[in-house]
């Protein structure tokens, strides 16, 4: 294993004289403000973005124990369309994934992931794929003197609740490994239904939504019925590279087989910004689920992730999580069965790198590597000492948004 890993970091390695010619020495664009193309009049103006994986992930732990590995392919495409309407500007939103065609059914192999199910059973050790349609509505945005109004109704949207979901995060897009606390922080960013307001005040930004509480059925290719039956407020702070939020919502019953209500508490700051002339993404992220089944079970989740653009061509990354979640005991639990929840602490340090080897008008190409190792509590090592795993993949991303003005 670590002599694969060694190969494959050496490979990367080996294209820096190629792609220092080529050189393309460009900041990756702010993909959440690309929809502010800077045209104010009747006509549409498009952005998009994407971000596609392709490799090997390999998951071990003691070797008595099946070994998880796979070839796949996480991926998403987005698109948004914006123009004038009356006294704002209307912006229609658009994402997909095909992670239904690109993974097993299964999911992707991930040590002590949880979140979700497959055939009516609890996912562990693996992250589920994403919905076909992973985002689908509209925002309405009127600006005013110092002050603006945010309107949004989505079929298929995210909430105001947590950071910025780890695929849209700068510090995170350059690591195909979902974050182990995903669940404790942006896992509603696939939510059926979604109606939120909003003010824009200066830096502050204070919002509300309603939306469903539950997760995604096991269904990746159906539109599912929207509901709101959960909330959520969350007061957000930006200041040139700096941003920052607090949030929390009331969830109705999020996993099918724990049918109970959870509330969810995060907060995270981020910086996205050029330090000594190096571009530096940085996110530092807390989230704290608590289900009421009686028992009022809490746990905590810490992130802090970065990718540093160490040349032009080449990024450092990596992230490091100590979380806490039930790895023993998930199953179906009957409503108004209660009982408390045993949890195991986890610590996860993945580190990174990722060169960028072909520039053309389709985008950018970058083969990459990583390894992640682990620290558990005691409960967890007669099944997972010594567990360590890694990726070697090929990354695609488009070029600068593009822009077409359509009448």
């Amino acid at each position: 294993m670590l002599r694969t890993l060694t190969l494959a970091l050496a490979l990367v390695c080996a294209f820096d004289a190629a792609a220092q010619a080529q050189d393309p020495d460009q900041p990756p664009a702010d993909h959440q403000r690309q929809h502010d193309a800077g045209v104010n009049d009747a006509t549409w103006s498009w952005s998009t973005d994407a971000n596609v994986f392709y490799g090997y992930n390999r998951q071990q732990r003691r070797k008595q124990f099946t070994q998880f590995s796979a070839w796949e392919s996480q991926n998403w495409f987005m698109l948004v369309g914006a123009r004038q309407v009356g006294s704002g500007r209307l912006m229609l939103h658009t994402m997909a994934s095909l992670e239904t065609f690109t993974m097993d059914p299964l999911g992707s192999p991930q040590l002590y992931q949880t979140g979700e199910s497959y055939n009516q059973t609890p996912l562990v050790n693996y992250q589920h794929p994403h919905d076909l349609i992973m985002a689908l509505g509209a925002t309405y945005r009127i600006e005013r003197p110092r002050i603006a109004y945010v309107f949004g109704a989505h079929l298929v949207g995210e909430p105001a609740l947590g950071p910025t979901t780890f695929m849209h995060r700068e510090s995170a897009r350059d690591n195909p490994q979902v974050p182990l606390g995903h669940h404790a922080l942006d896992s509603t960013h696939i939510t059926p239904g979604v109606l939120t307001a909003g003010v824009e005040i200066g830096q502050l930004t204070v919002e509300g939504s309603a939306f469903r509480g539950e997760e995604p059925d096991e269904n990746r290719k159906n539109l599912e019925r929207p509901r709101l039956n959960s909330w959520s407020t969350r007061i957000g702070w930006r200041r040139g590279p700096w941003q920052a939020q607090v949030s929390g919502g009331l969830l109705h019953e999020p996993e099918w087989f724990e049918p109970y209500n959870q509330t969810r508490l995060t907060a995270s700051i981020a910086f996205n910004g050029d330090v000594r002339s190096r571009r530096l993404d940085t996110t530092l992220a807390w989230g704290k689920q608590i289900e009421y089944n009686g028992f009022n079970n809490k746990a905590d989740s810490y992130l802090l992730e970065w990718d540093l653009h160490a040349t032009g061509t080449m990024s450092l990354y990596g992230r490091a999580e100590v979380v806490r979640k039930e790895i023993f005991g998930l199953g179906l639990h009957p409503k108004g069965f209660n009982h408390p929840h045993f949890y195991s602490d986890i610590d996860a340090l993945t580190v990174g790198v990722i060169r960028d080897v072909v520039f053309d008008r389709w985008g950018r190409f970058g083969l990459g590597a990583d390894a992640t190792a682990y620290r558990t509590s005691p409960e967890l090592t007669d099944y997972y000492a010594t567990s360590h795993s890694y990726h070697v993949f090929l990354r695609w991303r488009p070029n600068r948004t593009s822009v077409d003005h359509v009448h």
